[in-house]
């Protein structure tokens, strides 16, 4: 069997320089802290909701009715529980609108200067949010509306900004493994704004903002005089410099070509040392590029079956099983598990193959199991965790490839190579269509789940999921044709 270069040079870390390990971190973090954010409000809706309804939850006799009740921005603890739902809706779909203006600012921009101003100005809108409002008493819905789409478009700088980055460092070689295990910042944001909420939310969940917000706040500092955007800033050779000395055979994963053979890049390389500096390309061509519309169309059915197990995971442990919230919140842990292990192997061994399709389609297929299986789970921790898990390898590891290692396949494809300038486009278009169909997703899961009752969540989950496998099936077919020609060519070689 002919191994990948990465196996064939040395081993896949020998090739990193302390740089890339630098800019793997800062860049790992940084998203962690805006997940932290939108954590840390999940984490507070029980106190918030209770703050905005005190007259539900007055059990005093001194204070006069009126007196107590002028705060109340709710009758009742249903209605506040209500408008918090709708302010995940609001964000989710600001972000989704967000992700496809921040990608096309990203390619025409400094990467560090949108990233370090999109952490920066978020954590300043979370402090008005919840810190600044219960500091002074001030409750108004229109107000908290407002904020949280301010948010939402702030907080969607930070992915394609740390993809586009990530994809300047790293190449084809090992991308899927390095984004695999680059892609659980997602879920270590999620553990993180956990700890750090509740860390202080016994003094009041304002200061879970505060800290949350001034954590990330420093984040963003540190982002914008301590990331380098690309190798070339301090004089390192591009990828595309590295990758123009590898063997023919090591091509890109993302190929709009049909005979890869015949294939030929409409680019030019010149000689001598000139950096030939390419415009941005425009989100109308970002959009035509090889494999962006199916994959777009497929992880806005993946990320919605992903999103709902993390917005309503928690409440259907509790509503199902009758278990604690404080336990749930604690078991649901173990999906993000499941997802970290499922995103890193997949991408190894997508890596081998050097096809990502192939694996997507296999880890789909299985998915639909383990939700048929998870969905029948018994009233047991233990196995609820292990299915929950198998799970999440199944759904969250597909999920973080396409999101991550598969966005930067199709943001420096051969049709675009020699320009970096629609990675951060690419992975806008991609994680934007994605965000749509979570927020989406997050209204159609309580409709079906008031009307239909849990096991029918579950069967549109399913649904979803084939939906995932039937968007990219002309992309699993093409590869799988490929690899069994590749396999062919060399059995006869022999």
């Amino acid at each position: 069997m002919a191994w990948p270069n990465i196996f064939r040079r040395g081993t896949l870390f020998s090739r990193f320089s302390h740089h890339h390990v630098v800019v793997f971190l800062l860049t790992f973090f940084s998203y962690s802290l805006l997940h932290a954010s939108r954590k840390t409000f999940s984490n507070v809706k029980v106190s918030i909701s209770k703050q905005w309804t005190p007259s539900a939850f007055n059990k005093s006799v001194r204070l006069p009715v009126e007196i107590w009740s002028s705060n109340q921005l709710f009758p009742s603890a249903e209605e506040a529980t209500l408008f918090l739902g709708t302010l995940d809706t609001i964000f989710l779909f600001s972000y989704a609108v967000g992700l496809f203006i921040s990608g096309i600012v990203g390619d025409r921009l400094n990467l560090r200067w949108v990233l370090s101003f999109g952490m920066c100005s978020s954590a300043l809108v979370v402090f008005v949010f919840g810190t600044v409002t219960e500091w002074l008493h001030f409750y108004n819905k229109g107000f908290y509306c407002c904020l949280w789409i301010v948010n939402g478009l702030l907080q969607s700088t930070g992915w394609p900004c740390v993809v586009a980055v990530m994809g300047n460092w790293f190449g084809k070689a090992g991308r899927g493994v390095v984004f695999g295990l680059w892609s659980a910042c997602a879920s270590v944001g999620n553990i993180l704004g956990a700890c750090l909420a509740s860390s202080v939310l016994q003094y009041g969940y304002e200061y879970a903002f505060l800290v949350t917000a001034a954590v990330q706040f420093a984040g963003g500092i540190v982002i914008f005089f301590g990331l380098l955007v690309s190798p070339e800033e301090i004089g390192l050779p591009g990828i595309e410099a590295e990758e123009n000395f590898e063997e023919d055979s090591h091509r890109p994963l993302i190929n709009g070509a049909e005979n890869e053979d015949e294939y030929e890049p409409n680019y030019s390389i010149q000689e001598g040392s000139t950096v030939i500096q390419v415009k941005a390309i425009s989100f109308y061509q970002a959009c035509c590029l090889p494999g962006v519309i199916p994959y777009s169309l497929a992880y806005a059915c993946l990320k919605l079956v992903n999103y709902s197990f993390f917005f309503w995971l928690p409440f259907y442990l509790s509503n199902n099983f009758g278990w604690k919230e404080a336990e749930a919140d604690k078991l649901s842990i173990w999906y993000d598990v499941g997802g970290i292990i499922g995103g890193t192997l997949q991408g190894f061994i997508s890596d081998i193959l050097q096809k990502r399709a192939p694996v997507l389609a296999l880890s789909l297929l299985l998915a639909v199991g383990s939700l048929v299986g998870y969905s029948r789970s018994p009233n047991d921790k233990s196995i609820n965790a292990l299915l929950m898990a198998v799970t999440g390898f199944f759904i969250g590891g597909p999920s973080n490839m396409i999101s991550s290692a598969i966005s930067a396949d199709l943001g420096r494809q051969e049709l675009i190579q020699g320009s970096s300038e629609a990675l951060a486009t690419v992975t806008g278009i991609v994680d934007g269509t994605g965000s749509i169909g979570a927020a989406v997703g997050q209204y159609l899961v309580s409709l079906i789940q008031d009307n239909l009752g849990w096991m029918w969540v579950f069967y549109f989950f399913i649904l979803m999921t084939s939906c995932t496998i039937l968007f990219i099936s002309p992309l699993i077919v093409r590869e799988i044709c490929y690899l069994m020609q590749r396999r062919q060519a060399h059995v006869l070689s022999e």
